[in-house]
């Protein structure tokens, strides 16, 4: 890491204002622009960085959003929207007859949504430009450096190399991540299956059921129905293993489908094809110093379970608010190793799940595939196993260690709760504060615990003071009798809890909690600290 004067470039000129930010974003994949659009919210100045020309679109292969992305997607109001334009499956066949009923969930969004990626990142995009962000298409990085204050990010743009600088940089630039590479992470893995090919394509046919897919052994294919007359389809065969770069022809889409599927559908009006090989690779430190990486540029995996994209979003959610309470100084740095300390073993489990997927539909041998058949019918007669599984691939059973000691409930997701006044609690998360459940009427500690605004406003709307607009805290109650109290985190985990019935065993462990986790109570303690 070298060091140098901050707010400088190479031969000591100050960064001009308009390439200075509080966080740098590299890659605006959905990944990239939910968490620019976090960090804008929450009051602070964000760059975001794209090597594609404005207008480009990107398209990519993702297609399914879980029910754990759409509650983050509610939490910043975007998810009815996306749900609208889309195609709720309730229920999912997978290979050899295997069943999951996304309606057992016990959340608000009781499907899996089939929808073309770039409608997500529509909507994220949208949010983010109305946030602040400073977008800057056309910007190919090309190194970085790091000191003791920031990092400083070398980009070629049309207009020659110029250096943007942050106090943080997060690369969320893809399986390709230059952010990665200049750091020096290594991304050991392998590939798992190779020349799979993706088209968006017109059916005659309808598929009798939304998603559906299918593998004998030599092939494997997979529907996926986005509601407006298009399909996604995915095939593959053993025998069929070519370079990437050689075209997609109709006439192939058309064997895997009836190799796998045993029908074409119709298939006809391809409107998008790709060729690639999917890896199963991961990062082993995701921070390095002052920079990030987050998505595919710290994880990669088969598309098997659909689990690619929504993984890189609960990321995003995971170090947003993370970034913004450091850079507010309501936490000290050392709260951003928690973002490894979660997500790696997340994207861990992701890997071992969509891998066991891949291999189970390759599996070639009778005595393997009936194996799988006979797995299937387990899962489909056992509906613990069957809701445990579908609990991990749609996200809603992930939960972070909270130590020892801590409430049961620390860690773990907190359900869309019905509070008093007819709000929902992803409605009381929109303003990315914590968010503070308690009984009705029950008071909190005056000197840590007052939902105050982090500084007045001015005529616009913006904090006077310099500070985080709107509530770092918010304050609310159960619509019931309930006593636990509950402190829930800006991306929906549970940060503490407490059943205790004394008052005042209530109040302490409270103010603690508040003091550790929102900053409350920091502020007065470092002015009274002064000389």
């Amino acid at each position: 890491m070298r060091h140098r004067t901050p707010g400088t470039t190479d031969d000591l000129t100050p960064v001009p204002a308009d390439r200075t930010a509080d966080v740098i974003v590299v890659g605006a994949g959905p990944t990239g622009l939910l968490l620019a659009g976090d960090l804008a919210v929450a009051g602070l100045r964000v760059t975001l960085l794209e090597r594609r020309a404005p207008g480009i679109s990107n398209l990519t292969r993702a297609l399914a959003v879980h029910a754990r992305s759409l509650e983050q997607l509610d939490a910043r109001g975007l998810a009815d929207e996306l749900v609208a334009g889309g195609h709720a499956l309730p229920r999912v066949q997978l290979f050899s007859g295997a069943v999951l009923e996304p309606a057992r969930l016990p959340t608000r969004f009781p499907f899996v949504l089939i929808t073309p990626q770039y409608e997500v990142e529509r909507l994220l995009e949208r949010r983010a430009q109305k946030a602040g962000v400073t977008f800057r298409y056309g910007a190919r990085v090309t190194g970085l450096d790091q000191d003791a204050d920031g990092v400083d990010v070398h980009v070629q743009e049309e207009g020659g190399a110029t250096t943007y600088r942050a106090a943080y940089l997060v690369g969320t630039d893809g399986v390709h991540s230059t952010v990665r590479e200049a750091l020096g992470l290594p991304f050991p893995g392998r590939s798992v299956v190779r020349s799979v090919v993706l088209a968006d394509v017109r059916l005659d046919q309808q598929p009798a059921v939304p998603l559906v897919a299918n593998a004998n052994g030599d092939a494997f294919a997979l529907i996926g129905d986005f509601g407006d007359g298009w399909y996604r389809v995915i095939g593959w065969d053993r025998h069929r293993q070519i370079p990437e770069d050689t075209p997609v022809e109709e006439d192939e889409i058309r064997a895997y489908m009836r190799l796998a599927l045993g029908s074409d559908y119709g298939m006809h009006d391809v409107r998008w094809t790709s060729r690639f090989h999917s890896d199963e690779r991961q990062v082993p430190r995701y921070r390095v110093g002052r920079a990030f990486v987050a998505g595919d540029a710290a994880h990669v995996h088969s598309p098997a379970g659909g689990q690619g994209m929504n993984t890189g979003l609960q990321d995003a959610a995971n170090l947003s608010w993370k970034l913004a309470a450091v850079l507010r100084g309501d936490a000290p740095d050392s709260l951003l190793d928690s973002y490894h300390t979660e997500r790696h073993p997340v994207g861990r489990t992701v890997l071992r799940s969509s891998g066991a997927l891949v291999r189970s539909a390759q599996l070639r041998t009778p005595p393997l595939r009936a194996l799988r058949a006979v797995s299937a019918q387990v899962l489909n007669h056992v509906p613990p196993l069957a809701d445990r599984v579908l609990a991990m691939i749609s996200g809603i059973g992930i939960s972070y260690a909270a130590g020892r000691g801590a409430h049961p409930l620390a860690g773990k997701r907190a359900p869309d709760l019905r509070l008093a006044g007819g709000t929902r609690l992803h409605e009381a998360l929109r303003d990315g504060a914590f968010v503070l459940v308690t009984p009705e009427g029950e008071k909190v500690p005056g000197d840590v615990g007052e939902t105050v605004p982090t500084g007045r406003t001015d005529a616009a709307g913006a904090p006077a003071d310099g500070s985080a607009p709107g509530p770092r805290l918010v304050r609310a109650a159960w619509d019931s009798d309930r006593r636990t109290a509950l402190l829930v985190r800006p991306d929906g985990y549970i940060a503490w809890a407490t059943d205790a019935a004394d008052p005042e065993v209530r109040a302490e462990s409270l103010r603690g909690a508040l003091v550790r986790w929102t900053g409350a109570g920091r502020a007065a303690a470092r002015t009274a600290a002064r000389p």
